[in-house]
């Protein structure tokens, strides 16, 4: 062998595609030593070596799309830093669209993009035209350009990358497979190897970092570490040589589902079908090495024909090349990055789902920093692996959802848009009758969710778009019965982790903001903050019994939630944490009427002076037990109720039975995941992973009324952000979460749209849904500061939003718009 391998490392990392080599580069500039790269086979062998090289800037949120954007500006400039020509050149990008309803798309995303300073130029028809002469344009209806984008050779900017990595000292060896990672003590301790010629041995070690592509969930098993993905085909063609092509840019035709890149006077058209062919459900061979697939005319003809229609010059090129080679494909269609919620110091960066190579200069340098500093550098939840559910990598599963996976990347990306495969896996006790009901499901964290009901005669299925989907109205009805009578929410899919043990409220006072009650029945509303004041974690933390807490969470971030916990509980405290979620069902009923409909049905009174806001009651209910929480996260008067999840059936039937009987004027109506959206936002309460997320400081997200610096210590020591609270406090502001009101009631706002103040870029839109109460869309968002300002001032400016290239006036307010002197709980 020409390398030795080495008895002890800082960190290994598996497999030398371009994430690999990426995260070896930025390691070794931020002077890390003992880095040992060990590749399988050869450097960029599995699927490196036959992407595409397109390299785009444009992601769907704006952090994605500094990613992006670093790593175009780092290939711009790696060939001269390393020696190796990366083939990378700037030749612009051009997506094009059919309908109006991708061109809405395309005008979103343009809005958003000036808002991240990348440079696009929207186009009409005839632009698009002066772009790409070689289209057909007579459907066309638009599209957008961005002028930076480029392209390049994907295996030689790999190997650039490993070239400067090399440079750095880090130790890369080729021919050394894993073959087993042990660890002690909840952490990664060393992993064995065996290389080509039979030797094997050990690395002692303190991280691993699983960069090993579409073997990534094999890796994963051997550290008993969930990596959820599932290679799939991905087919492309390369022409012979057209003499009147030209200088062309990378084209991408999201509707025919076919991306065109020009290189050498080629055309290499490739494509994202709606249905594509997992690959791989039995393992990959030991012997796969810069291998293809079988070809699949068929498969792929229906593209072609597309894509002649389209570029008419393409009729008469001869095919070159037909490729097939397999990329993995991630269950939600965005990658896995991050430390492992099961094991610490297991760092992994994989599922790149097609854009390996946009993305990886950008993956590689945040993967890196977050390992030296313990936390990502900046919100990374889109990506961060702990939003997987450890069923998720279920083999069947995994290749159910490959099918759509693969294509959803040029599938319109309409606001609440839902997955059609791998559906039903993750259900409530009462999931059958909100099925009775006509209830329209949606899928959070693989639970089912009831997000809005349909009448009798309406079949409960979306039909997506840009403006008022075919639910609207059905939603304001439901929204209206909340904030006048009273509703049904199912909640059972919210997280609950239950914390119990002799220590249990010492460890919450030092994991929480908030003063953590010692009172049975207590709910408290807290943040988990990191070391620079950031929000891991919103929540509510109740007190059940002596010693024993349960902590409610959302669906999507429970595992998130319980790895922070664990991660952060010291060694001698005695007590537990467990997710629990399984275990009760929660149904709340919310509204002004809720106290007289709830009153008959339990055992306990409901008055505001036995049974206050933000506390806890065990009650009988019908036949059975239950716990009522008073606490709300629509802005009304109503209850929480948490039922063993084998009597919630029973306990829903009769609530309902309960509203045929006796409220036939104004009867209880059943209300969806859409309409809590709708109803929070008015209230303006947050929404973590996106107004709150390990970025926004606690204080400028309006939330310091939950942090308590002066709180007890009990035996851990100050709460966790303490310090940066008080360095906020002391040094202020500088920015503020805003609410606003748009003064049209027509347009939509979903997110990342762009806010204007006195006629300047100054942030972007974090959440939004249309408040049919308030009678317009609402939005949220953080305002920059000047130095010394005072809210009046920034309450006084005159703020816009970009709605799809229109400026729209809207409202700020620091205070909610709907109830802000908080009379809900009083009542």
């Amino acid at each position: 062998m020409k390398n030795t391998v080495p008895q002890s490392a800082k960190v290994v990392i598996i497999g030398g595609g371009v994430i690999g080599c990426s995260l070896a580069y930025h390691l070794g500039e931020m002077g890390w030593k003992d880095v040992v790269l060990l590749e399988r086979k050869q450097l960029t062998c599995g699927t490196t070596w036959h992407a595409a090289g397109l390299i785009a800037q444009l992601r769907p949120s704006q952090n994605m799309t500094k990613l992006a954007k670093y790593t175009q500006e780092l290939y711009w400039s790696l060939g001269d830093k390393t020696g190796v020509v990366t083939g990378f050149r700037r030749s612009g990008s051009l997506n094009v669209a059919l309908t109006e309803s991708r061109l809405e798309e395309l005008k979103r995303q343009a809005a958003m993009a000036r808002a991240f300073g990348v440079e696009v130029h929207e186009l009409s028809p005839d632009g698009v035209k002066s772009h790409y002469p070689h289209l057909n344009c007579d459907d066309v209806t638009g599209g957008v350009y961005l002028p930076t984008d480029g392209q390049g050779d994907p295996a030689n900017i790999a190997l650039a990358l490993a070239k400067g990595a090399k440079n750095f000292g880090v130790k890369i060896i080729e021919n050394v497979k894993v073959t087993a990672i042990t660890q002690k003590k909840g952490r990664v301790e060393a992993i064995t190897w065996q290389d080509g010629d039979g030797n094997d041995g050990k690395i002692d070690c303190e991280f691993i970092a699983n960069c090993a592509g579409m073997w990534g969930r094999e890796i994963g098993k051997m550290a008993n570490v969930n990596v959820p993905l599932h290679a799939c085909e991905h087919f492309y063609i390369v022409t012979e040589q057209i003499p009147e092509l030209g200088k062309l840019p990378v084209m991408r035709v999201m509707d025919e589902y076919a991306y065109y890149k020009e290189d050498a006077g080629k055309i290499l058209l490739g494509a994202f079908e709606p249905h594509a062919k997992p690959w791989g459900m039995n393992g990959i061979s030991d012997d796969f090495c810069f291998d293809q697939l079988p070809e699949d005319f068929d498969h792929f003809e229906p593209i072609l024909e597309k894509a002649i229609h389209r570029m008419p010059i393409l009729a008469h090129a001869g095919i070159h090349t037909f490729f097939n080679g397999p990329e993995s494909f991630t269950p939600d269609d965005r990658y896995l990055l991050g430390e492992a919620p099961e094991l610490k110091n297991f760092f992994v960066a994989c599922g790149f789902n097609s854009i390996g190579i946009q993305s990886a200069g950008g993956a590689g340098m945040v993967l890196a920093q977050w390992m030296q500093n313990g936390t990502p550098p900046f919100d990374l939840w889109d990506v961060d692996i702990r939003r997987m559910q450890p069923f998720q990598n279920n083999k069947k599963y995994l290749y159910n959802r490959a099918t759509e996976a693969l294509g959803l990347l040029y599938a319109d990306h309409f606001p609440y848009r839902q997955f059609d495969t791998a559906r039903g896996i993750r259900r409530s006790p009462i999931h059958h009758i909100l099925q009775q009901h006509n209830a329209c499901f949606g899928e959070v964290a693989g639970w089912e969710r009831a997000n809005w009901f349909a009448p009798k005669n309406v079949k409960p299925e979306y039909e997506y778009s840009w403006k008022r989907q075919n639910w609207f109205h059905y939603a304001a009805q439901e929204h209206h019965q909340i904030r006048h009578h009273v509703g049904i929410f199912d909640m059972s899919s919210f997280g609950k982790i239950k914390i119990c043990g002799r220590d249990a409220r010492a460890v919450l006072q030092k994991i929480c903001g908030n003063d953590i009650s010692d009172d049975i029945g207590k709910i408290t509303y807290t943040q988990f903050l990191n070391h620079h004041g950031g929000i891991e974690a919103d929540l509510t933390v109740n007190k059940i019994h002596d010693d024993e807490y349960m902590l409610i969470t959302p669906a999507a971030t429970v595992h998130r939630d319980l790895s922070w916990i664990k991660r952060h509980m010291p060694d001698n405290a005695h007590c537990v944490a467990l997710d629990v979620t399984q275990s009760e069902a929660a149904l709340a009923i919310m509204g002004p009427k809720s106290r007289d409909f709830l009153q008959p049905l339990v055992d306990v009174s409901l008055d505001n002076d036995y049974f206050p806001f933000g506390t806890i009651k065990h009650v009988d209910i019908a036949m059975a037990t239950a716990r009522m929480h008073r606490v709300s996260y629509v802005g009304e008067l109503g209850w929480e109720i948490y039922v063993p999840s084998d009597m919630a059936a029973y306990v829903f039937e009769e609530i309902l039975y309960h509203s045929q009987q006796y409220w036939q004027d104004t009867p209880l109506k059943l209300v969806g995941m859409h309409v809590m959206d709708s109803c929070r936002i008015e209230k303006a309460f947050r929404h973590f992973g996106h107004d709150i997320t390990d970025e926004d400081h606690v204080l400028e997200s309006g939330l310091g009324f939950a942090v308590k610096t002066e709180k007890e210590k009990l035996a851990f020591g100050d709460f966790i952000g303490r310090d940066a609270v008080l360095r906020k406090k002391e040094n202020g502001l500088d920015k503020r979460m805003l609410q606003f009101l748009c003064h049209d009631s027509s347009p939509m706002i979903y997110h990342n749209e762009t806010i204007y103040r006195n006629g300047d870029i100054v942030s972007y839109v974090t959440s939004g849904n249309y408040g049919h109460h308030l009678g317009a869309s609402v939005a949220m968002g953080y305002v920059p500061l000047e130095e010394g300002e005072k809210i009046a001032d920034l309450l006084q400016s005159h703020y816009q939003i970009d709605i799809a290239g229109v400026k729209y006036d809207v409202k700020p307010s620091l205070k909610p718009l709907y109830d802000p002197d908080n009379n809900y709980t009083k009542l």
